[in-house]
């Protein structure tokens, strides 16, 4: 996690220490104007533009309203901005500002209040009612979210204490959260699957999409990276897997170099994943042999072995495809969604089994 930091006093900048003492894990940066130690601002504007579009978080130690203020020409949207917390200089409160939930400021300012032994100061609506937040659900547990914008649909019916439906490609661990039921249509509801619905269940459907899709990957030397992308992002169309579920593009190692594999990785804003052919010849499963492949790189099928150990075994969507000197291949890790029976309350179980043993199955994808 990158964070910045800015304070204005030296009392702000001798809290401001803490506050990266309390995050050993983190990348921090602590910015003040003129004082040692800290790296220098020129303007509490030009700290901010860079601070929201690179970093997982920025703290102000100091007033509301210069983070308000500062922030507020580079918003983006909910599901792009960084977590923005403000303290007070004396340290009595932690404030979750902008992104509570997606980007994880909830979480960050409850850990920094306990670490500063100061009071959060948390104002999203469901965390105030402990009521199921979908977003910082989706957030905790690798989720994107398609469309942020039916997110306060579904908040709002869970205000007015209105069931909200919960559809699943996935088992999960643990009861429902309160508030939600498992039903396939309605007015609100969650879609949890990595495919896009066509159409959608219910009338406001909040998808969450599990980035739990690898791309296997094979190509000539020398390939075009648009034609490349182009064909790749044709068979997930096809397959009608949403981008957002796109974890890594894996190939063997001799394609670390190759400009399109690596422009392709880069075009999704995902891992490129690399492995031997020793490696990729350790994975089990059933692989389309192709002898010129094995002579060429010491291992009989690239795309779909590499798919498959990105994976970690997983279920496979798309075998091995060929076009003009590129192929593709496409595994599902296996997933499941996992709810803490201790803080959710009990739903009905019988409806929520049905809705299990009736969900579709990754399985039943296009495997050919």
């Amino acid at each position: 996690m990158i964070v910045s930091v800015i304070a204005f006093t030296d009392r702000g900048r001798a809290l401001s220490r803490r506050v990266a003492a309390a995050l050993p894990e983190a990348d921090v940066t602590l910015y003040a104007r003129d004082a040692e130690g800290f790296a220098p601002v020129g303007s509490v504007r030009a700290f901010a533009q860079r601070a929201m579009a690179e970093d997982d978080a920025v703290i102000f130690v100091g007033a509301a309203g210069i983070a308000v203020r500062a922030a507020a020409p580079f918003l983006r949207g909910k599901d792009a901005d960084p977590a923005v917390l403000v303290l007070d200089e004396n340290g009595r409160f932690v404030i979750s500002l902008l992104s509570g939930h997606l980007g994880g400021a909830n979480r960050l300012t409850e850990r920094l209040a306990r670490e500063l032994a100061a009071i959060p100061v948390i104002t999203t609506a469901t965390d105030g009612r402990g009521l199921f937040a979908a977003d910082d659900w989706a957030a905790q547990h690798g989720c994107a979210v398609r469309d942020t914008r039916e997110i306060r649909h579904i908040s709002a019916a869970l205000l007015r204490g209105e069931a909200v439906g919960w559809r699943s490609d996935f088992p999960h661990t643990g009861a429902l959260p309160a508030g939600l039921c498992a039903k396939k249509t309605g007015e609100n509801g969650i879609l949890l699957s990595v495919f896009a619905p066509d159409p959608p269940p219910f009338a406001h459907t909040l998808q969450l999409i599990p980035r739990i899709v690898h791309v296997g990957i094979g190509c000539r030397r020398g390939a075009s990276p648009d034609t490349l992308r182009s064909w790749a992002e044709r068979q997930l169309s096809d397959l009608r897997i949403c981008p957002q579920a796109v974890a890594s593009v894996a190939s063997i190692d001799r394609k670390s170099d190759e400009p399109a594999v690596l422009a392709l990785a880069q075009s999704w804003n995902v891992p490129a994943r690399f492995y031997t052919a020793d490696e990729l010849n350790a994975v089990s499963g059933d692989f389309p042999p192709s002898d010129f492949v094995r002579q060429t790189t010491g291992t009989d099928n690239v795309c779909q072995r590499a798919a498959a150990r990105a994976a970690d075994g997983g279920t496979c969507l798309l075998k091995k495809t060929a076009c003009s000197g590129m192929t593709i291949s496409v595994y599902c890790e296996h997933w499941r969604a996992e709810f803490c029976v201790s803080a959710m309350a009990e739903i009905d179980r019988t409806g929520a089994d049905m809705e299990q043993r009736e969900a579709p199955h990754l399985r039943d994808r296009r495997t050919e």
